[in-house]
This record gives C-alpha cells, sequence and structure tokens, in this order.
C-alpha cells in the first residue's frame, strides 16, 4: 500500500458535500457526505468543507495512508484554483481561492474544476470511458451540464471557461434559457424541460411529475409519455451530433438521474445522436450510460491530483 497514491476527493452540491478518500486504482477507501442545506451561508460551506477534509484525513491515518492532495468539484467556473463566479446556487461562491484556502490550511496540493468537468473526468478515468482518450460526457438533471476529455486531458477553453455543453444553440428562434440565451439545448432537453412539455400535454400539474414518473409512463405506453420521451431524446441526439461532428469522440458518456432509467433510454438517445451526426464523424463513437453513479464527482476530483501531482 506504501506505493498507492490517494487523494481526497470532494463533491460540492446544492445541498450537501461528498467526500471519498480514493486510491489511484479507483478503490474508495471512505466515503460520507455533509449536509449544507439549501440556503447556507459561504462561511458555513467553507466550514463543512473543512470538516470533510479532516474526517478523510482521519480515515486515511486509520488505514495507514498518506494522502498525495485534495481535488474538489465545485459548482461554477474555475480558473487556477479559483471560483471565478458561475454558481448562482451558492451563497456569494465567486472570487474564491479554494486551493490557496485548504492548501495553506492543510500543507497540501489543493486542484479545483467545475463539478461537471470532474464527474466526466470520473467516467473517463475509472467509468464507463476508462479505455478511451477522448469523450464527451453530458449530465441530464435539473439543467444539462458537460464535460470534454480530448487526449486524455479534460478540455476547458481558455482560462477554463467553456464547454457548457448544455448551451449550444438548438433553436435560433426558440425559446428563452436561464443563461440569457435563445434556444440552447438545456432548454429543450433537461429533465426540467421534460416535464414541463409532459406537464403541456397531458394537463396533469408539473408539481406532481418528475421524470421517473415520466418513464413509468412511457414503459405503460401512455400516448403523451411516448411523445414527449420521443422529443426529449431527439433534442439530446441533435445536440450530441453536434458534439460528434466536432470532436469525434470514441464515446458519449449519459449520465444525470434520468440517465438510469434503463438501457432503452441510452438506446433512444444513441438511434437519434447517430442518425444527425455525420457517419465520417461518428465511425468510431458510441453512446452509452455513466456507469459511476453517485460516486463519479469524488472519483474524478481525486483523479485530478492522480494525473496532476
Amino acid at each position: 500500500m506504501e506505493n498507492t497514491k490517494y487523494a481526497i476527493g470532494i463533491d460540492l452540491g446544492g445541498t450537501f458535500i461528498k467526500f471519498a478518500l480514493v486510491s489511484e486504482a479507483g478503490e474508495i477507501l471512505f466515503s460520507s457526505k455533509l449536509s449544507i442545506g439549501s440556503s447556507a451561508k459561504r462561511e458555513d460551506i467553507l466550514e463543512t468543507m473543512h470538516k470533510a477534509i479532516q474526517l478523510t484525513l482521519e480515515s486515511a491515518s486509520k488505514n495507514g495512508v498518506s494522502v498525495s492532495g485534495i481535488g474538489i468539484g465545485s459548482p461554477g467556473v474555475c480558473c487556477d484554483g479559483i471560483v471565478v463566479g458561475g454558481a448562482d446556487n451558492l451563497d456569494r461562491w465567486a472570487d474564491l481561492n479554494l486551493s490557496k484556502i485548504y492548501s495553506e490550511a492543510y500543507n497540501l496540493p489543493v486542484l479545483i474544476d467545475n463539478d461537471a468537468n470532474v464527474m466526466g473526468l470520473g467516467e473517463a478515468v475509472f467509468g464507463a470511458a476508462q479505455d478511451c482518450t477522448d469523450v464527451i460526457f453530458l449530465t441530464v438533471g435539473t439543467g444539462i451540464g458537460g464535460a470534454i476529455v480530448a487526449d486524455g486531458k479534460l478540455y476547458g477553453g481558455y482560462k477554463n471557461r467553456g464547454t457548457e455543453m448544455g448551451h449550444v444553440t438548438i433553436d435560433h428562434k426558440g425559446i428563452d434559457c436561464n443563461c440569457g440565451g435563445r434556444g440552447c439545448l438545456e432548454a429543450y432537453a433537461s429533465t426540467n424541460a421534460l416535464i414541463a412539455q409532459y406537464a403541456q400535454r397531458s394537463g396533469k400539474n408539473e408539481d406532481d411529475i418528475n421524470g421517473h414518473y415520466i418513464v413509468e409512463k412511457f414503459l405503460e405506453g401512455e400516448a403523451a409519455a411516448v411523445e414527449c420521451m420521443q422529443e426529449h431524446t431527439d433534442y439530446l441526439g441533435h445536440g450530441i451530433a453536434g458534439f460528434i461532428n466536432t470532436f469525434a469522440p470514441q464515446k458519449v458518456v449519459i449520465g444525470g438521474g434520468i440517465s438510469e432509467a434503463g438501457q432503452f433510454y441510452i438506446d433512444m438517445i444513441k438511434k437519434s445522436a447517430l442518425g444527425y451526426a455525420m457517419p465520417d464523424c461518428a465511425a468510431n463513437t458510441d453512446v452509452v450510460g455513466a456507469t459511476l453513479g453517485n460516486q463519479a464527482g469524488c472519483l474524478g476530483a481525486a483523479s485530478l491530483i492522480f494525473r496532476n501531482c
């Protein structure tokens, strides 16, 4: 064990902090989570992250291993260890040098990146695309997040401000998006969009519906659910086809809660995406479901350390 590297992986969400002690082989020696609630102050979130790190260091000590560094996946735009902005669901989560705060506190390297980026990295290193160098990752939920792994490395564009996969335009005269744009993939193909479309067609109350309910009705053959799921996966296919034509990935990995509905869901997206993509660009591409589930963020965050320290 003395020749094996270990790292702390932290996945910061809107209401919970998940954290784990991870080996470079992807073994999780310890994992847990702490609640931050839905309206925590910035100072409380930082303190809870301290507690998460301390608990994981205590576990490392009990297991007789040393920690090589701390990787953090955070909402927002992250560059050079700093959360620049873009994390609207967390209190004053901007201009925040997480790397400096925690590296000074624990005398360890601390690397941070966007939460969707580290989830994608986790799937590329330990999950559904671990045999690949070029990967597109999409997480379909309240919105649509994503990550690009190119030539084995996370690609974020200049100053790591890119890869907002949910905000490519699929209808230039389309509906308004929360980002301020119009006709974005997220506005049409997120789970929230699916719920809104289904509520409109079925006449049911939007507050009583979630993605799993629509999947259940789809499997029962309900007309409104079938139409909405076909439209939803078709929109996703259009967006993914553009990513395939641009990056020619070996795998497109689909994550998020609704991706766990079953293989039929992935198959519907795959049929749509490969049907719209240029055949020569898609010649080596497969569309698959994510495999790491809730551990993707912690594993990917730890991978930042294994790959860069």
